[in-house]
């Protein structure tokens, strides 16, 4: 395809979203939020039944909440804290500052996989939404026809996010760059602003504000009914408790064991309705580790830490995968100003092209710091996976401090994989749910993930032999890609090219220098541990509704169809009970 040389800046917006349900009705304010609460408020002995207790205040919990508590008595578990009130969550120009905190109550709780790959899982109120990029894009309608979802209902669940937290960027210098430079690559069509997974290049949503001020699933709680919501923070949930008489054809969940903030035991009780519930949102990580916990899993795995089984499933844990990120480093002329995900090209391979730059300019930031790319957050890249360590990104994080800042002028471009077929799986390592289960997702272990990363390396390569990226380069003569190759191996640490045999195989550069973006998903698949509904197997009273359902992560960033798939099931579960209760 013949190269284009050059695109508009001013782009037409979409069509806004009109949401079925709300329309006419005044939007919501952060004034109608539920309280927050303590966990240790919960009364000892508490007399208090609910209709529905919900694992997890996070990406998929918070819409869940808010949607279920328009008719039932509901009890919203959350083991972080508040997001309000914290700068480094609320404000994009501080967006690494709580990824790198280590803290134990931090919103970001760190862990290596058995890959050696730094990640991180959230620990707050609104979940992944309050630690991520902030870039919004739905599922593709492939994905959506796959999981069997009503696509009315989703249609309608889509835009009762959107409306509420989802923003047009205002798009930054790197990501108009990285558009145009994806578009004369061949990467096409352009499809402008849209929310849509369409394939070519687009710019999507965001929950940043003009201002940079961050919008997450926490806010989505205002939409509930405050007087059927409870919100407990600091509520770390130990265990589900079954009641599994003789008699019972099935275990059935009544209740969930969690201790507060201060490290008391409370329990907490669904009332008699034989359509009361406990759902498990607590991720990915969390909610195959929740359910080991309580019984459910391999029966030799849990008698190996002495847990009673309640029920033999061989699945949970199992499947485990984590998209893999690879990137380059562009040095440039000029430093760019910050930005994280705004631009995204979707190429029919399966691979995906995105970018972030630049560093927060607030009084708090590390001013030498790249966003995603920062080894302070673990993309340590340059180390060998299984040497990777929490120690290795502080210890670097204070080195670079003393480094010029004129080496970190320039930004990173970006390639993933969708749909990743190398899997893995989940395990204990303790029984202490505050703790890291053992995570093990096998980057590259199927060739054609390694094929793939090798065709998205190879993209970057034709978008910066575009005219759009020689105007960048800092010499004005383009880029040579075994020179950004070499920084690449070398960027987070201190730019000097160093193991340059990993440039001599790309194939070698995918497996040195894989990290993550965190969308990592499984060990609770459809099928093998819930059913279609996300009802818990063999189990009455459990479902789990989050992305650990999914077997692949859905569209180019998960946290619209997670946010989605909260207000779906909410709905779909309100209409079911309506439809019982009525006889139909």
């Amino acid at each position: 395809m013949q190269a284009q040389h050059s695109v508009a800046f001013n782009l037409p917006m979409p069509p806004v979203y009109i949401n079925q349900f709300e329309r006419g009705k005044n939007h919501f304010t952060l004034k109608d939020l539920p309280p927050l609460q303590k966990a240790s408020s919960f009364p000892a002995g508490c007399s208090t039944r609910y209709d529905y207790i919900i694992v997890g205040g996070g990406t998929a919990g918070c819409p869940l909440a808010a949607t279920l508590s328009k008719k039932y008595k509901v009890l919203l578990l959350e083991r972080g804290g508040s997001p309000y009130g914290n700068r480094n969550i609320s404000y994009l120009e501080n967006f690494h500052i709580g990824l790198m905190n280590m803290a134990p109550d931090s919103p970001a709780q760190a862990f290596i996989s058995t890959d050696g790959v730094i990640n991180a899982r959230a620990r707050v109120l609104g979940g992944g939404t309050c630690i991520n990029a902030g870039f919004y894009s739905r599922a593709s309608s492939s994905f959506i026809q796959e999981v069997g979802w009503d696509e009315d209902l989703v249609n309608e669940s889509f835009p009762w996010v959107e409306e509420k937290i989802v923003k047009w960027p205002k798009i930054a210098p790197w990501q108009a760059a990285l558009r145009d430079g994806l578009i004369q690559a061949g990467v096409s069509p352009f499809n402008g602003y849209t929310y849509d997974h369409i394939s070519g290049t687009k710019v999507g949503g965001t929950i940043f504000d003009e201002t940079g001020y961050r919008h997450t699933a926490a806010d989505l709680l205002a939409a509930g009914d405050p007087s059927n919501l409870k919100v407990l923070l600091h509520a770390s949930v130990h265990k589900i408790v079954f009641d599994s008489r003789q008699g019972r054809l099935k275990p059935r969940a009544v209740g969930v064991q969690f201790t507060d903030e201060n490290g008391r035991f409370h329990q907490a009780l669904l009332n008699n309705n034989r359509d009361s519930e406990i759902i498990v949102s607590s991720g990915a990580i969390g909610s195959p580790q929740l359910l080991l916990l309580s019984g459910i899993g391999p029966k030799n795995d849990l008698k190996n830490h002495n847990i009673p089984v309640v029920l033999h499933n061989k699945h949970v844990g199992k499947g485990m995968a984590d998209n893999p990120m690879n990137s380059i480093f562009i040095p440039t002329k000029s430093p760019p100003r910050q930005s994280l995900i705004e631009t995204v090209g979707i190429t029919e391979a399966g691979v995906f092209i995105e970018a972030s730059s630049g560093f927060g300019q607030s009084s708090e930031s590390v001013h030498c710091h790249h966003g995603i790319m920062s080894a302070e957050i673990g993309q340590l890249s340059t180390i060998p996976p299984k040497q990777r360590t929490l120690e290795a990104a502080q210890k670097y994080a204070h080195t670079k401090l003393n480094l010029p800042k004129e080496v970190f002028q320039g930004g990173f471009i970006l390639e993933k994989i969708d749909g990743p077929r190398s899997t893995g799986h989940l395990v204990l390592t303790d029984t202490d749910v505050r703790n890291n289960p053992a995570v093990t997702f096998n980057y590259f272990s199927h060739p054609h993930d390694l094929n793939r990363c090798v065709y998205g390396i190879k993209t970057i390569e034709r978008i910066l032999k575009t005219n759009r990226f020689s105007e960048l380069a800092a010499n004005g003569d383009g880029f040579s890609m075994e020179r950004v190759l070499n920084m690449s191996v070398q960027a987070n640490v201190n730019l000097i090219p160093k193991h340059t045999n990993d440039t001599e195989s790309l194939e070698q550069f995918c497996k040195d220098t894989v990290i993550t973006i965190w969308h990592y998903h499984g060990g609770c698949h459809v099928g093998k541990v819930v059913d279609q509904h996300y009802r818990v197997l063999r189990v009455t009273g459990l479902r789990v509704i989050d992305g650990s359902t999914f077997s692949r992560s859905p569209g180019t960033n998960p946290q619209a169809t997670v946010m989605m798939m909260g207000r779906y099931m909410g709905v779909k579960i309100l209409r079911e009970r309506l439809g019982r209760a009525a006889g139909v």
